[in-house]
């Protein structure tokens, strides 16, 4: 067995401790803090999870696509049973993959027949048209949903 014993000098000893002290400060002004009224922001903003289900009332509908920033009218201008096809074709299956950039997948509802509420928009942002918002609600919970223009060479996008 062998015991080596290293002696650092004490400029270097300095220096490593320097080196110390200035990375812990680094760290320390570098990442965020939260006090006071910033503690509770943060806190709400963290707490404010947008849930898809429990989705029973008109109320319920438009709070939930307010959390998304859209201001609609109270009441839905239609509300619609349809069924999701089995078979996607490349409308439907294009309108999927809207749904699936938001965390949303209608393929596992192949079949089923949901209710769809339609809801004005009320001020949307840079367009002057009518504006609609489509909800998929399947047992309460929303299956998926978009925001479109009532124009035909509009636009539609989903959600989020």
């Amino acid at each position: 067995m062998f015991i080596r014993t290293v002696r650092a000098g004490t400029l270097r000893t300095i220096a490593i401790a320097f080196l110390c002290v200035l990375t812990i400060s680094a760290l320390f002004f570098l990442t965020p803090h939260f006090s006071g009224g910033d503690a509770d922001a943060f806190a709400a903003q963290e707490s404010r999870e947008i849930r898809f289900d429990k989705i029973k009332t008109d109320a319920d509908r438009v709070a939930f696509l307010k959390s998304f920033g859209y201001t609609v009218e109270e009441a839905p201008t239609e509300c619609v049973e349809v069924t999701v096809p089995k078979d996607f074709d490349k409308v439907f299956a294009a309108y999927n993959e809207l749904q699936k950039a938001c965390g949303l997948d209608l393929g596992r509802y192949r079949g089923k027949t949901v209710t769809r509420y339609t809801y004005k928009v009320k001020d949307y942002p840079g367009y002057d048209g009518e504006v609609l918002a489509n909800l998929l609600i399947y047992k309460n919970k929303v299956i998926g949903g978009d925001v479109c223009s009532a124009d035909p060479a509009g636009f539609a996008k989903g959600l989020c």
